[in-house]
């Protein structure tokens, strides 16, 4: 499908809806960068510049019942899958008001209530944690589904290899979306894969999959949509390949010596948030005064969020121990 012809199917509101959603995961990260380097937020910090197409196109995809698994560069991810953003801001600032009490930091978002189920640390991590919950829910007939993100570095590890295989052999319902930004932490997919084309892996396996252009969101949006249906209808896991770039640099203690701005300039070129813009700018579907309203409301809901997060508290000495060992019932 054209780009027109996806931006006509979307509508005028939904694609409103799709932009606004992007905007508040690009605001949300630039105000973490500045609270990190006010050492209001400490630890490590891995921002999602650039990749919100991908978060955004596959998240309002998805049933609110469904289950998402992420990487540690998951903060959009939590805001569009309906944590809000004081909860994960307090997470990071390490207040017992955030989404994980303030143990996890930035790459430990969890949420039951949602089934948002990280956050995960190590490389590779959710995706055998997404092949359990999948499992769980074709095992108690639910019809839910799971999403589980990992980054092209995961590719190269062992789990994802053991996770395709079993995801197939049981015909889980799991959609894996690869968020293929070229570099995984610092070196070059050519220099780490012999076959750059990620589908060629799932396939392997005789999992389907698809290769979508991950700075799209409406393209994005339509390749989910028709994996998920095929899922839901009881094919099986799908493998999507969403190929993206991240703007900034891997974590902020990155030096990012391993890559030209020039580069950078070129894939800046292709930000998301401009492409849609420009769509709904050329259709008359946005005006300088709605664009202006969804960066005050934006801006009011983080900073909103900071305060939130400022005037929460510290979890008490008291219960360090507390959820490390279970506690036996009487």
């Amino acid at each position: 499908m054209t780009a027109d012809t996806l931006l006509q199917a979307a509508g005028r509101e939904h694609a409103l809806h799709l932009f606004k959603q992007m905007l508040r995961i690009r605001r949300l990260e630039e105000k973490c960068a500045q609270l990190y380097t006010e050492q209001k937020i400490r630890g490590f910090l891995h921002l999602y510049n650039g990749e919100e197409a991908v978060a955004v196109g596959v998240l309002e995809s998805l049933a609110q019942t469904d289950a998402v698994v992420a990487t540690y560069r998951e903060h959009g991810h939590a805001l569009i899958h309906g944590i809000s953003a004081s909860a994960i801001i307090a997470e990071m600032y390490g207040k017992q008001e955030g989404c994980s009490r303030g143990r996890g930091g930035s790459m430990h978002l969890f949420d039951a209530r949602t089934r948002f189920y990280g956050g995960n640390a190590i490389v590779g991590g959710g995706l055998p944690l997404a092949v359990g919950l999948g499992l769980a829910d074709k095992m108690q007939r639910r019809s839910g589904i799971t999403a589980c993100f990992f980054g092209d570095g995961a590719v190269a590890e062992g789990e994802f290899h053991e996770s395709m295989n079993l995801a197939v052999l049981w015909q889980v319902p799991v959609l894996f979306v690869c968020e293929n930004n070229f570099y995984a932490m610092g070196t070059a997919l050519e220099l780490s894969e012999s076959d750059v084309d990620l589908t060629h892996k799932a396939e392997s396996y005789k999992m389907p999959a698809r290769q979508v252009d991950g700075m799209d969101v409406l393209a994005v949006e339509e390749a989910t949509r028709a994996a998920i249906a095929f899922i839901r209808s009881g094919g099986g896991p799908f493998f999507l390949e969403c190929r993206t770039y991240r703007f900034r640099a891997h974590s902020m203690f990155d030096a990012e010596l391993y890559r030209s701005r020039s580069e950078v300039a070129e894939w800046k070129k292709k930000d998301p948030l401009l492409l849609l813009r420009s769509q709904l700018e050329e259709q008359q579907w946005l005006s300088g005064e709605q664009l202006q309203q969804l960066e005050a409301s934006t801006a009011q809901e983080i900073e909103a969020a900071v305060a939130f997060a400022e005037a929460g508290s510290w979890e008490p000495v008291e219960d360090l121990l507390r959820f490390v060992y279970s506690e036996e019932s009487s």
